[in-house]
This record gives structure tokens, sequence and C-alpha cells, in this order.
């Protein structure tokens, strides 16, 4: 190759794309602020700071605990990238992991990790996937179930809104609201 020979065309845009199109469709961001949540939580109990010729060790009886709760975020913050259907499970540990961080290691790794993993956990819990682009197909083949017709989502075949009335139904009778008698 030489310094003439240009890349390959449109390589890095079609793998940016390719990236941005994966990263919609699972909570990337609620995952990346959890993991960063993890990385200051486990470092700062085995950190050394040195400051001239005085050496400051941040460790405390605790270490092991920081340890456990830093590499419990990382391995969540992976979780939510990978697996999205744990999201609220994920989000609602990774906003408790945080909250015992703050006694546990240097309140919450300096308030920084304690901060990333509130954000990433709430960020968790509130994602849901997004609407699907392409039209969904009838829900049901059958057709309505007395009165007028329906084209399904509750309207009738001239536009008009269905009504729901669900008299005369309850679990005692045997009768939901969705099948009529005659």
């Amino acid at each position: 190759m030489s310094a003439e020979t240009p890349a390959v065309s449109g390589q890095f845009t079609r793998r940016r794309l390719q990236f941005r199109a994966w990263r919609g469709t699972r909570p990337f961001w609620a995952g990346l602020f959890v993991m960063l949540g993890g990385f200051p939580i486990m470092y700062f109990p085995y950190a050394h700071l040195q400051v001239g010729h005085l050496t400051l060790a941040m460790a405390t009886t605790a270490g092991a605990g920081s340890l456990i709760i830093g590499v419990l975020l990382v391995v969540l913050g992976i979780s939510l990238w990978f697996q999205k259907h744990i999201r609220t499970f994920a989000g609602v540990a990774a906003i408790l992991l945080g909250l015992v961080s703050l006694p546990v290691s240097n309140f919450g790794g300096f308030i920084v990790g304690f901060l990333f993993a509130l954000i990433g956990g709430a960020m968790a819990v509130s994602w849901a996937p997004g609407k699907s682009s392409e039209p969904q197909a009838a829900e049901d083949a059958d057709g309505a179930q007395g009165g007028a017709p329906e084209t399904g989502h509750g309207k009738t075949a001239d536009g008009m809104i269905a009504p729901n009335d669900l008299s005369g139904t309850s679990p005692a009778n045997g009768a939901n609201g969705r099948h009529s008698a005659g």
C-alpha cells in the first residue's frame, strides 16, 4: 500500500452506522454510566497517592467490599449492553450498590462512582425499547365479536371508535367480554 491508496470507501461510516443502530436497541448509556461508576469505587480503596516523598494510602478495612461492589457494577453495566431484558433488575441493583458504596468505599469512590452508579441505574430503569418502524400485522384474523366489525385497535370499519362495553362480564359467569353468547 502506498500513501496515495485511499482507505476503503465508506468503511468507517458503515461501521459507525452499525454501532449507532446497535446502540439504539439497548440501554447503552445506562450501561456505560454504571460501568464508569464501578471503576472509582473499586480503585480508590487500593490507590496510593504520592505527594512528594510522602505516600498517602487510602486503603480501608472494607477494601474487599469495595472491590466486590465495583466488580458487580462493571458486570451489571456489561449486562445492560448485551442482555437488555434485565434492565429493571440491573438498574435497581446498580442504585442499591451505589447507595451501599457510600459507607463502604470512601464515600462511594469520593462521590464520583456513587453518582455514576445512581444516574446509570436510573437510566436503566427508565429505558424502554423504541417502537418498530415496520407496520404491525392485524391482531385478530377472526374479525369483531358482536357489534360493528372492527379493523383492530378499537376502531370500526367506518373509522369510528368502537365502544368497549364489558357489562355483564365477570369471572363468576365465565364471560370475559371477548366473546358473545349468540
